[in-house]
């Protein structure tokens, strides 16, 4: 190895070890003091050392140069002695302005800045019950799971299901462990079978067998003023999910389905500012809404939509039939493995919910897909004024970087990317720039979406704004 390689190698594990030395204090603030790192939207939190050398380099694409571990290592350290309250903390930010502050004293700066948070005690949680556990479910139970930290935020207490069989629980346990799309559960899960209880990484879940929505004591099982989100879809009215309402120890409702009626459609970044104390069932809306919502605002917002078509290439779910049957939706009965299925969807009309100014302006289709899961919106526009490609890439790749939606939107160039690459993301979307098209006024979008996970994602934030449990961000976010 020449005197090149070995330079490079060497800054290689130099990184590898400042990573190394960050892990256990990053895990220690989180699980003892609910104390969230991340280094510019991309979350610390039981990551391994590539991950945090890899979120580092990301830095670039804001800052224009890779974040210096040594920097953010010294943070950790300091923060380590300082013991904050629950707040989530961005160590790029930090470091910037560390800097930007003359670098003199770290310690002063950090109580300066996280100020707010240094008194600050964890709160006391909140209980959460799934009713449901199908896709959406296991994976709503993951993410719980891997946030639970101290066990003072979101509190999943129990999944509620129709018994399917004698072995219904281990069957259940072994659905929650293994997974053919997003792959094994990150830890360890055991059955008390005696009791009717999965335990997750400590996390004790009840499994609570009923076929009645209206008839189940919550506080029978020490559960009190809890969220159920109900991911069954049966019920999507306020009347039919009212019924979960009548039972002791609910307290708010969550549907992951569109609502019907009245019901408060709610896209997280978009307006779930509309949430108040006295609702106590809201929509999460759709995974294709949560998708196309937050970049439909941003366009609009910035150059004016006058009116667009939105074609949804959707994976199959499993409301579709695997070989021929009867279905009784148009299309759906044919074989989901082996078509392209045309059929409709209400994501165009239901962007409206969260936006009204979209009132009237979109029309919608979908097609059905042989993939398990991501999905692709093309959304074709025509804008109030014209742009180029060249601007519209750059004014959406900045808004994914450093706008208010950045949680929601993501932005990719890439000439090999392709619907696998996305399984896992968390944002709601991906603006695919290379497949960008512009004409005059014109614009064709195409946003990638992984429909169950980044959808999950989007119905956490929900539950923990229902909750009241997501600590301050410190620094301040900008706007």
């Amino acid at each position: 190895m020449n005197q090149s390689a070995d330079a490079h190698l060497d800054a290689w594990k130099a990184k590898q070890e400042l990573a190394e030395r960050m892990i256990p204090l990053i895990g220690q603030l989180y699980r003892d003091h609910d104390v969230v790192m991340s280094v510019h939207g991309r979350s610390l939190v039981g990551r391994s050392p590539i991950d945090i050398i890899r979120a580092h380099s990301f830095a670039r694409k804001i800052d224009e140069v890779e974040l210096d571990l040594a920097e953010t290592s010294a943070i950790v350290a300091a923060l380590a002695e300082i013991q904050p309250g629950p707040v989530s903390v961005d160590l790029a930010l930090l470091a910037n302005g560390f800097r930007e502050a003359g670098g003199a004293d770290l310690d002063a700066y950090l109580r300066q800045v996280l100020a707010p948070a240094l008194d600050a005690r964890p709160g006391t949680g909140t209980d959460v019950v799934l009713y449901g556990f199908g896709r959406i479910g296991r994976l709503l139970a993951r993410i719980i799971i891997d946030h639970s930290g101290s066990g003072n935020g979101l509190n999943l207490r129990a999944i509620v299901v129709r018994k399917g069989s004698e072995n219904d629980l281990v069957k259940r346990a072994n659905l929650l462990r293994r997974d053919s799309v997003h792959g094994p559960f990150n830890g360890t899960i055991k059955v008390l079978e005696d009791e009717n209880v999965i335990l997750a990484n400590g996390v004790r879940i009840q499994v609570i067998y009923s076929d009645d929505p209206a008839n189940v004591d919550y506080t029978a099982y020490g559960i009190e003023d809890a969220i159920l989100v109900d991911n069954t879809g049966r019920w999507r009215d306020a009347e039919g999910l009212g019924q979960h309402l009548r039972n002791a120890g609910i307290a708010r409702v969550l549907l992951t389905a569109p609502g019907k009626g009245e019901l408060k459609n709610i896209v997280f970044g978009v307006n779930n500012g509309a949430i108040e104390a006295a609702d106590a069932i809201v929509s999460a809306a759709s995974c294709t809404t949560n998708a196309i919502t937050p970049v439909l605002k941003v366009l609009n917002d910035e150059y004016g939509v006058r009116h667009g078509h939105v074609e949804t290439v959707h994976s199959y779910t499993n409301d579709q039939n695997l070989i021929d049957n009867f279905h009784k939706g148009d299309r759906r009965g044919r074989s989901a493995a082996l078509n392209m299925v045309l059929t409709e969807t209400g994501a165009a009309k239901a962007v409206a919910k969260a936006l009204p100014e979209f009132e009237g302006k979109l029309t919608g289709n979908a097609i059905r897909v042989p993939t398990p899961d991501v999905s692709m919106a093309v959304l074709n526009l025509q804008l109030e004024r014209e742009t180029s490609r060249e601007e519209l890439n750059a004014f959406l790749e900045r808004v994914s970087l450093t706008g208010a939606l950045r949680t929601q939107i993501d932005y990719v160039e890439s000439p090999e990317i392709v619907s696998t690459d996305f399984v896992g993301s968390n944002r709601a979307g991906i603006v695919d720039g290379l497949a960008t098209i512009v004409t005059g006024s014109s614009a064709v979008v195409y946003v990638w979406y992984d429909n169950e996970y980044g959808y999950s994602c989007q119905v956490v934030r929900i539950i923990e704004q229902l909750a009241g449990g997501h600590p301050a961000h410190l620094p301040a976010l900008e706007g």
